[in-house]
């Protein structure tokens, strides 16, 4: 079994069993400034911080590649809705400073089987860096 990275308890693996890996990740930061209006002049600009880095990708989930959609879809609300700050770790990297707080997920179901669960789904998901006080 080959594991590409995990988010928290969420593996990115492929075997010959198993595929859930990610793509289309973007890595996002930004700095921060502030200006200040001054009279009869330029305004100055004034270097206030950097915001947290941000990160998004697509992951691939299917059952006929030995996934349950639904089960790491619920994993990610868990983090989501319980503001719980995870490791992100792709290839043998970790990323960010700390952790990251998962800000949203966008799940597109593809297929169902016969009962109407989903047999397969790309979740896209956005994540901010967690940095510690």
């Amino acid at each position: 079994m080959g594991m590409v990275g995990c988010l928290g308890d969420i593996v990115f693996t492929v075997s010959d069993r198993t595929i859930e890996t990610i793509n289309n990740v973007t890595w996002s930061g930004s700095a921060r400034y502030a200006t200040h209006q001054r009279h009869g002049t330029h305004a100055l600009t004034e270097f206030t911080g950097l915001d947290p880095d941000k990160m998004t990708f697509d992951i691939v989930l299917s059952a006929y590649l030995g996934v349950d959609p639904i089960a790491e879809v619920v994993k990610l609300w868990n983090y989501e809705r319980g503001g719980i700050a995870v490791p992100l770790v792709i290839g043998n990297k970790g990323y960010g400073k700390y952790r990251w707080s998962v800000l949203d997920h966008k799940m597109k179901m593809k297929t169902y089987d016969g009962r109407g669960n989903v047999t397969s789904a790309t979740v896209s998901v956005s994540l901010q860096e967690y940095l510690r006080g």
